[in-house]
């Protein structure tokens, strides 16, 4: 695994009006072993790694909702959205954190090897709203961009860019404020396939296991796009993942033209 340096920024990435809730300053105090990792697709049936299947339009998961193409020759993946405010879902507890993150990535499902990927964890605790925007190269952990500042309402473009199968960048733009974050990887020894674009929502995991999953509203990646084989392509003919916990399914996903919308239900 690479040895990556980084700065911790308290309130880097964070609404100026909304602090990092107590739990989430300790899980990011307590990098790397409590902390953001996106993980592949689990069946919600069995629990075990969901492989889809280009020709099955629909299929659950517990913890990625969103599109995901599956093909050869995916390099970049771009895609464009509002930051929503996250609510305590109807029964949760005012005094348990709760999270969602959005974000745009290749490979991950029918690639097992590595995702690289891109995006923004939105948290509630209470009446305290936090964000942060992040990097992944999995199977490493995430780490969070400091230099932006992300609040409910703000325009976010994300982007992943494969430059080959060990190297690209993550880039995070807040359109709204100018604010530009990139981080450059290289010489990655678990390599992409470039066989999965996507388009994610997703309940993370943290210390071992998924975070209680946030109500987000409706996150839809507009201009969602991905490069294959140098043509540039959109989510039409994407697999839909919704989320399915406990036998309730929790989100609802379509896909229309260059535009995936993912709602909590």
């Amino acid at each position: 695994m690479k040895s990556v340096t980084f700065a911790i920024l308290p309130l880097a990435g964070t609404a100026l009006t909304a602090p990092l809730t107590t739990a989430r300053y300790t899980r990011n105090e307590a990098r790397p072993t409590e902390r953001h990792r996106t993980i592949p697709p689990l069946s919600a049936t069995d629990g075990q790694q969901l492989h889809l299947n280009a020709t099955k339009k629909v299929e659950y998961s517990s913890n990625w909702a969103g599109a995901v193409l599956i093909g050869t020759g995916y390099t970049k993946v771009t895609g464009t959205f509002t930051v929503p405010t996250p609510s305590i879902p109807s029964g949760g507890e005012s005094n348990e954190e709760y999270c969602a993150s959005a974000w745009v990535g290749i490979d991950g499902d029918t690639c097992t090897t590595s995702i690289l990927q891109t995006g923004v964890d939105f948290c509630v605790q209470g009446s305290s709203v936090s964000y942060d925007a992040w990097y992944e190269w999995y199977p490493d952990y995430a780490y969070d961009f400091s230099g932006i500042a992300i609040s409910a309402g703000d325009i976010i473009t994300v982007t992943v860019d494969a430059s080959s199968s060990s190297a690209g960048t993550a880039t995070v733009e807040n359109v709204s404020t100018g604010q530009t974050v990139t981080h450059s990887f290289s010489g990655e020894t678990d390599k992409l396939c470039e066989y999965n674009a996507e388009w994610i929502v997703e309940d993370f995991e943290s210390n071992g296991s998924l975070v209680p999953f946030a109500d987000f509203g409706t996150v839809t990646f507009s201009d969602a796009t991905a490069t294959d084989d140098s043509s540039t392509i959109g989510p039409s003919d994407a697999t839909i993942l919704d989320i399915e916990q406990n036998n309730e399914v929790l989100t609802s996903v379509s896909v229309s033209g260059n535009e995936v919308t993912i709602s909590y239900e």
